[in-house]
């Protein structure tokens, strides 16, 4: 493949070689430098191969070859190319098209717009497709869909993860409806791969449009994208056109996709291959646990008597630790994803993917902030519809995968606001409790904080609950609940003795089955002395639930909350 090529930004393959004017020809040495679109540099063309084609000066992204793209993923000598001898179609009988296909692959050295094949990330065997904007800006047709297709039915069959790099203007428009049909064909195999219980990694690359979007770029279980990547359906000349107003900065692009729910994280080229070898790694269940190492359950003297209304003005207190905190400590190797694949990422909850004793784990977790700013940021833990829809996906994707959901709840109760009844809030907290009573994975709660009313129980509906010992559980404030009754809300402390809403009242009525205890002021600088005995429970959680009948689960989950009232 000739240099220049490889540098391409601008996608220049369907025009005639014979019609490009001689003023185009470079005046350096071919494939020297390389200009970035983005900035103006002249950039040495080593240079640019040596930062994986980002600009140096001003981060811009160049498009990559699929066998660049193959060479920086998939371990050395590893990759074996699946299904290049597909022969091409001409299904509407459109003029020229075959002439041209036949043209592209004389010029770029594939057979077409996607490479498929199987290799080794970082010694995790994956399949991996890779998408190339030479070959007819990617678009898919009937081959490009029947390469995918092939290659998920492979995966299927050997147990394999998929990883795809997509990059395309989208559907074929010289194979018509015949290329709209790979849309279905292409979403069907994913389908099948997905209910073998199979990883699906999608990595979104610019261009990313049109039917391409609508189907198997979108389909993963896990979405990637590169920073900057133009995402979308319609693309956006066509929007404007569509609606006469110009579009704001930054809009359809990875980070806008970010913010509003539709992609996991937007990982950076040169941190790529880890990335994904991470979260293959994590969906690797080998079976190898280690429970011997997780310290013991230190005891904790215990403190004078302390009333409901102080617990609760220690569960509220600003110094003390918060979800992050746990996780931390926890679950050090955390992973997290983002996005309800709606509306938005709901920075109140955080969730993603982690071991614990060897054996992977999916964590929830109502989230405040340690200051102000990281407060106003989440929402002071108070999740949307958006943030129980996150907590709910990444629930699902626990049950495909056979994990152990842990979440941790800490708010003082779901946001009550105009947005977040417009979005509907009432449907997505009944939609957890639904989906959470017959998931058939086991699930921990474990209640750091504050606990306040469906916003807590969203995230709480499991085979066990735990509570920190200064922690609250309510159906709502103390202060609201003098304001209703006694329409007094200075009355709280006298509400809250009566609320019988502390760790210890939980205990009593069967509503926890275990309370942890706490140093006499709980702080991040003490936090180990509360993580340590989480430690050695999640343990016996753990070691208790490695073989488990989702069914017989789901049954004793049933029972759990069927014995509460008359």
């Amino acid at each position: 493949m000739e240099l220049r090529y490889l540098f391409k930004k601008t996608q220049t393959d369907d025009i005639e070689p014979e019609k490009k004017a001689a003023s185009e020809a470079p005046q350096t040495p071919q494939g020297l430098f390389q200009k970035c679109d983005a900035c103006g540099q002249t950039i040495f063309a080593e240079e640019l191969r040596k930062d994986l084609f980002v600009c140096p000066t001003c981060g811009n992204y160049f498009r990559m070859f699929a066998s660049t793209r193959i060479a920086d993923i998939i371990d050395k000598g590893t990759f074996e190319e699946w299904d290049t001898d597909i022969g091409e179609t001409n299904p509407l009988n459109t003029p020229g098209y075959e002439d041209k296909i036949r043209r592209l692959q004389d010029k770029t050295e594939l057979d077409e717009a996607i490479v498929t094949g199987k290799g080794l990330i970082n010694g995790h065997p994956s399949c991996i497709g890779v998408m190339d904007c030479r070959f007819m800006m990617a678009s898919m047709g009937s081959v490009v869909g029947e390469k995918i297709t092939r290659m998920f039915e492979r995966a299927t069959d050997e147990g394999l993860p998929v990883i795809i790099f997509t990059a395309s203007g989208g559907a074929r428009m010289q194979e018509g409806i015949v290329s709209l049909m790979q849309m279905a064909k292409t979403s069907a195999a994913i389908k099948r791969h997905s209910d073998k219980g199979l990883l699906y990694i999608t990595v979104l690359t610019d261009p990313t449009t049109g039917g391409v979007t609508a189907s198997f770029a979108m389909l993963g279980d896990i979405i990637l994208a590169e920073p900057g990547a133009l995402i979308g359906f319609a693309g956006p000349r066509v929007i404007e056109q569509t609606i006469g107003q110009k579009l704001p900065e930054g809009f359809q692009r990875s980070e806008f996709l970010l913010e509003h729910g539709f992609v996991d994280a937007v990982v950076a080229r040169k941190g790529m291959k880890k990335y994904i070898s991470n979260i293959l790694k994590l969906h690797e269940n080998n079976g190898e646990y280690s429970f011997d190492g997780v310290k013991a359950k230190k005891k904790t003297a215990r403190k004078n008597k302390l009333s409901a209304w102080d617990k609760v003005m220690i569960s509220r207190g600003k110094d003390r630790p918060v979800a992050q905190d746990y996780i931390k400590s926890l679950f050090p190797d955390f992973v997290e994803f983002h996005g309800d694949r709606f509306v938005k990422d709901d920075q109140a909850i955080m969730g993603g993917i982690a071991t614990f004793a060897g054996r992977a784990v999916t964590v929830i977790a109502e989230s405040k902030g340690h200051d102000t700013k990281q407060n106003v940021e989440r929402n002071f833990g108070m999740p949307s519809p958006d943030g129980y829809r996150k907590a709910l996906r990444l629930m699902k994707q626990a049950e495909k995968f056979g994990r152990p959901v842990i979440c941790l709840i800490d708010t003082p109760g779901a946001y009550c606001g105009l947005e977040a009844e417009e979005r509907g809030q009432g449907e997505a907290i009944a939609r957890n409790l639904y989906e959470l009573s017959s998931l058939k994975v086991p699930v921990l709660s474990i209640i750091i904080s504050e606990a306040g009313s469906g916003g807590a129980l969203a995230l709480g509906v499991s085979d066990k609950v735990w509570m920190l010992e200064n922690a609250i559980y309510a159906i709502l404030s103390p202060e609201g609940y003098a304001s209703i009754l006694w329409k007094d809300s200075k009355r709280a402390p006298e509400a809250a003795a009566e609320m019988k809403l502390t760790a210890e009242d939980m205990l009593s009525l069967g509503i926890v089955e275990k309370v942890i205890t706490e140093p006499e002021e709980l702080t991040h600088a003490n936090l180990s002395e509360v993580t340590d005995q989480i430690a050695s429970d999640l343990a016996g959680f753990i070691k208790d639930n490695l073989e488990f009948d989702g069914d017989a689960l789901c049954e004793e989950r049933y029972n759990r909350y069927r014995k509460y009232g008359a």
